[in-house]
């Protein structure tokens, strides 16, 4: 297979490729922690899209739970059918829904699996994976059946780090974190979205958005996502309209900010 060297739409550091192509390498899922904001999901889909693999994802949620990613057995259904009459009863087969991790371990070619956000669920959530992680198999008790992987699937889990994981499951990971990008690196994506983008634009931009990351105080920080939302304003901006700073596209971004105002002026007066 080949090596993860990025995208033309995902720029990579090499710390993030030696961590790719290393879990990848090792048949051991990459957990990938960070800011929100900062291409952890992105990243999934660009893997897919350098290894020409089918992607397969899996968002995390509060009420989410392991078992949930294996199958769901919808004893109601069959019930209801059994009072019908409908043949269908016969086989359990129809009554299992399969989760994320069956589709995973089953697909013909190898997949990307990309479980999103896993400190979303409670703390029993990633230990009640681990078995199946580690295995690349499951146990389905309504057919007497192992679901077993074939080819172990590249397994891409995310977390905004915002509550602690077990022990137990980080051992099995390969662990990655991703650093808010410095100004370069920042430019650098900047110019892959928008190749149009004017340099100045771009230059002031980055200027006035590190200085709102540094304001102290803010409950949450401008990310790399926001800035890409409000560069797509920038387009099209003259030069001149940069003689005032404050004309930086980036209201949108900072409007959520306590303790800070900037002024942005409307495209019609800068175009």
């Amino acid at each position: 297979m080949s090596r993860f060297e990025g995208t033309d739409r995902y720029i990579a550091t090499n710390d993030l490729k030696v961590a790719v192509n290393a879990a990848v390498a090792l048949e051991r899922p990459l957990l990938i922690k960070g800011e929100p904001g900062t291409g952890k999901t992105v990243l999934a889909y660009e893997i897919a899209k350098a290894f020409d693999a089918p992607l397969i994802t899996w968002h995390v949620k509060s009420t989410t739970k392991a078992h949930n990613g294996l199958y769901e057995y919808d004893a109601v259904s069959r019930l209801r059918d059994s009072q019908l009459g409908d043949e269908r009863v016969h086989d359990v087969r129809n009554y299992l829904k399969k989760g994320k991790l069956w589709e995973a371990f089953t697909a013909p070619v190898r997949p990307v699996l990309l479980i999103d956000e896993i400190d979303k669920a409670d703390i029993e959530f990633p230990n009640d994976l681990l078995q199946e992680l580690d295995r690349m198999e499951f146990y389905v008790q309504e057919t007497d059946e192992t679901i077993r992987a074939e080819v172990r699937p590249i397994v891409i889990i995310t977390s905004n780090n915002e509550k602690e994981l077990p022990d137990a499951f980080l051992r099995r990971c390969f662990f990655h974190y991703i650093r808010f990008p410095d100004a370069e690196t920042l430019s650098s994506i900047v110019d892959v979205h928008f190749p149009g983008i004017k340099p100045r634009l771009v230059s002031e931009a980055l200027k006035t958005f590190y200085e709102i990351r540094d304001t102290p105080g803010l409950k949450k920080k401008p990310s790399t996502s926001e800035l890409l939302d409000d560069s797509a304003d920038l387009l099209g901006c003259p030069s001149d309209a940069m003689n005032d700073p404050r004309v930086i596209s980036l209201g949108r971004v900072v409007g959520q900010f306590e303790g800070v105002t900037l002024v942005s002026v409307p495209k019609s007066k800068i175009r």
